[in-house]
């Protein structure tokens, strides 16, 4: 699965290609993912230019005027940029393309990704809003992982990789975070000094 690390190269190396460039067309090829995608999608996109491309946990976000289009990665999904004329593969499942003769190609074998067109505030839509911080940002601190720890039952490894807790923590950042602090895996989470959650989230 891609991990937070991946997601964001994702965003950063697809950004300068897209933004401002007009869609010339959409191609949707297969709706089957984790959700039915929309084929209205198709003439929503068409003649759109990306005002930005920007990530919310393991969500990418492209924003248009009238719109976000909203893309996981699930287990196995990617984003790729190729030439226009490209032919599509097997598991090429959807084109974005760009008049700078470009497409931007999502690939998913497993298809366990998403694509969704929101309206509104991105963060108002039901697989956001109730989403934690992210792990690098000032909200994730000391003080915010002990008062979200207390009375918790849970051992710490999987409360830390709880999405609505903190963003984008999996299992090898976790174990790699408590090794480095001298905190057990299995240690109940209620049990944690706010000395220790300073030291964790840093």
């Amino acid at each position: 699965m891609p991990e937070l690390p991946e997601v964001e190269t994702t965003v950063r190396g697809i950004s300068p290609y897209i933004i401002a460039a007009r869609i010339i067309k959409a191609e949707l090829r297969n709706q089957k993912l984790r959700w039915p995608v929309p084929r209205s999608i198709v003439n929503k996109l068409r003649g759109l230019s990306a005002m930005s491309v920007s990530r919310r946990g393991k969500y990418i976000l492209i924003q248009f005027e009238p719109g976000c289009m909203m893309i996981h990665l699930g287990m196995s999904g990617s984003l790729r940029l190729v030439p226009i004329d490209t032919p599509p593969e097997k598991h090429d499942h959807f084109d974005l393309c760009l008049e700078t003769g470009y497409l931007l190609r999502y690939r998913d074998p497993r298809r366990f990704g998403s694509i969704h067109w929101l309206t509104g505030d991105p963060e108002n839509h039901a697989l956001l809003k109730d989403l934690g911080p992210e792990p690098l940002s000032r909200a994730f601190n000391g003080e915010y992982l002990f008062i979200k720890s207390r009375n918790k039952k849970r051992v710490i490894k999987t409360f830390i990789m709880d999405s609505h807790v903190v963003v984008g923590v999996g299992n090898i950042y976790a174990s790699e975070a408590l090794y480095d602090c001298g905190i057990r895996p299995g240690n109940r989470t209620g049990r944690l000094s706010r000395e220790r959650c300073n030291r964790l989230t840093q």
